[in-house]
């Protein structure tokens, strides 16, 4: 459905302004361009045995080193903003390559030597479209998004979950799954990503978080892609169901949920997305009005998107609409009421 990589916009010092003023500029190593000079490489296989679109990196020892201590620096600094030489305990022990997407992200693990636990942040260009599409999530969504911006680098934590190809394989068959429940979050999300315009979102490009209950198990679809935030022209594209990949758990919603129930759910998520809109009306619109006056996409997928969005909702809106932040921004209020 989406025909070809996007083009990669730079931040405008306007974005930058606005970063700087939400405290997510930070100074810290801008170690994007260090990271890319890799001297060889293995694929990378999941514990299960598959095989993934990453690759292990290896560096020079003495190139290692120095790569290491900015990497526990960053990563000190995402999680709790204190200088790194207090943590001589974190070991750098694997550094994968995603030769993938738009970002060609670097996964990096972090293991804590006094327990072995490790846990992961990714390393990535910085793209105006993704820093949008970051920063509208954590706005509008229920979810809290930890990134950083230094130079050209972006710096994202990682977000924990099932990834949704691996869930609808491994865990849509299982008979404890509270169907009902899968079906509602999938609609809810859906619904989200439409409202704010968040494009891609096929089975790989989201992870299913799934929390036992006192009584039921909870599920929360995230986002983990943010690169095609209102970027391309066809509205199809906007609507998770629509993909392929998404199909097993379409065909569930459809089986489980009948017109009425899903009619709720997406009230619902109007109701809340229009609350968080109101809580964070001035951070909402300083964004969006930055987001107006940017080209981050061409002239001719904004014209489509314009038409595609009236044919949707059977208005004319849309059609004075002269970029992608003002189409993301007459489909919030549209949608919102805000």
């Amino acid at each position: 459905m989406i025909p070809a990589r996007k083009i990669m916009y730079e931040m405008s010092t306007s974005l930058r302004q606005y970063l700087y003023h939400f405290d997510r500029l930070r100074d810290i190593p801008n170690l994007y361009s260090e990271l890319i000079r890799f001297t060889g490489a293995i694929p990378y296989e999941a514990p299960c045995s598959r095989e993934t679109l990453w690759m292990t990196v290896m560096y020079p020892p003495d190139v290692f080193e120095e790569l290491r201590n900015g990497l526990i620096s960053i990563y000190s600094e995402l999680k709790i903003g204190r200088d790194a030489e207090e943590h001589d305990h974190l070991r750098v022990d694997r550094i994968d390559f995603g030769d993938f997407g738009n970002s060609k992200p670097f996964r990096i693990r972090v293991t804590n030597l006094f327990n072995d636990n490790s846990d992961y942040f990714y390393v990535k260009q910085a793209d105006a479209s993704r820093i949008y599409g970051l920063e509208l999530e954590h706005i509008l969504s229920p979810n809290r998004i930890n990134y950083m911006i230094s130079g050209n680098t972006l710096i994202e934590e990682h977000i924990a979950g099932v990834p949704g190809d691996a869930f609808m394989r491994d865990y849509l068959k299982n008979p404890d799954l509270n169907k009902v429940r899968i079906a509602k979050e999938f609609t809810k999300f859906t619904e989200r990503s439409f409202i704010r315009l968040l494009g891609d979102m096929r089975s790989v490009n989201y992870v299913v978080e799934i929390t036992p209950d006192f009584e039921e198990v909870q599920y929360r679809v995230r986002p983990i892609d943010f690169d095609q935030q209102s970027y391309e022209g066809n509205g199809n594209i906007y609507l998770a169901f629509r993909f392929n990949s998404n199909r097993p758990i379409t065909r569930l919603a459809f089986q489980v949920l009948n017109r009425k129930s899903i009619d709720q759910y997406v009230n619902e998520e109007h109701a809340q997305m229009a609350r968080r809109a109101k809580v964070e009306s001035t951070r909402l619109r300083a964004l969006l009005g930055i987001m107006r006056r940017e080209q981050i996409a061409p002239a001719e997928h904004v014209r489509q998107l314009a038409l595609d969005l009236d044919r949707m909702h059977g208005t004319k809106d849309f059609t004075d609409c002269t970029s992608m932040g003002e189409l993301t921004a007459e489909h919030i209020s549209l949608m919102l009421g805000v």
